[in-house]
């Protein structure tokens, strides 16, 4: 996917892009039945917190899956998915290296939001926020009822302050200025990609559906640590060290996007 100077520079300025859409029905589709399915396999823990970062809220749910490229090979290629690594070549260059995966499921009416924090503050591994990129992927229609991605722009290059979030039991936050938060309001398919500095959090889900995200993130070689580029899980996706998933994982992962969609709504339709 070839973006146009005017979206490149959107993001140099704002630090966040959105495309919408991006993934086709059968895409869409095949993410939701394996959101599911991880869901019903236990994959997903509940984060939430009532406060003092331990005990486990009776009153609010904050789902959350991280690794499942451990779990599900459809998550494994995609990654590897060539029109997403157009995306990310073009937004931080080459060569490209995966750091991890995630999704946040939020339940109908008690689902609970993702307070406020930039990536770059957890990530030892990332040296530079700009060489860093997240690609948030609306599973199902993301709006502002059921608490959608927000961000705000052009904040990247700034270092806030972060603290222990007392609800949840892992997480981080940090206090921006709200004011000019822009909720990223997209249809099932359409991704935010933001860089790793972008203040983000998610909201509530006052709706009767259920609603979850699915988060891949990138790094550029030279901003990644000698740690995340020698351990086996973090594959470099772009230039010459780019094995195609042979060297991490035994087989070739680059180019079964398509072929794993396929086999997941077969699997979905039973036959």
């Amino acid at each position: 996917m070839k973006l146009t100077p005017g979206q490149l520079e959107s993001f140099k300025a704002n630090h966040f892009l959105l495309l919408d859409p991006f993934f086709d029905g059968d895409e869409v589709s095949a993410l939701q039945a394996e959101m599911s399915r991880l869901k019903d396999a236990g994959h997903f823990r509940n984060v939430a917190r009532d406060g003092d970062g331990k005990t486990l809220s009776q009153t609010h749910v904050n789902l959350q899956s991280f690794g499942m490229y451990e779990h599900s090979p459809l998550m494994r290629a995609l990654p590897f998915e060539s029109k997403i690594l157009e995306v990310v070549s073009q937004l931080i260059g080459d060569p490209a290296v995966f750091q991890h995966d995630q999704a946040f499921l939020k339940p109908a009416r008690q689902g609970s939001g993702t307070n406020w924090h930039q990536d770059n503050a957890y990530e030892t591994t990332t040296t530079d926020p700009f060489g860093g990129v997240a690609m948030w992927i609306a599973v199902h229609d993301a709006t502002v009822a059921n608490g959608t991605l927000h961000v705000i722009p052009g904040m990247a290059g700034e270092k806030l302050k972060h603290v222990r979030d007392p609800q949840s039991d892992h997480h981080i936050r940090c206090y921006p200025d709200e004011s000019r938060a822009v909720p990223c309001v997209l249809k099932a398919g359409g991704v935010a990609f933001f860089n790793h500095g972008t203040p983000h959090c998610t909201r509530g889900n006052s709706t009767d559906r259920e609603r979850a995200g699915i988060a891949i993130h990138f790094v550029r070689e030279n901003c990644a640590s000698l740690i995340l580029k020698s351990a086996g899980a973090h594959p470099y996706l772009t230039g010459p060290m780019a094995s195609d998933g042979t060297k991490e994982f035994g087989v070739r992962v680059a180019g079964t996007w398509r072929e794993e969609v396929e086999r997941t709504l077969d699997l979905v339709s039973g036959e």
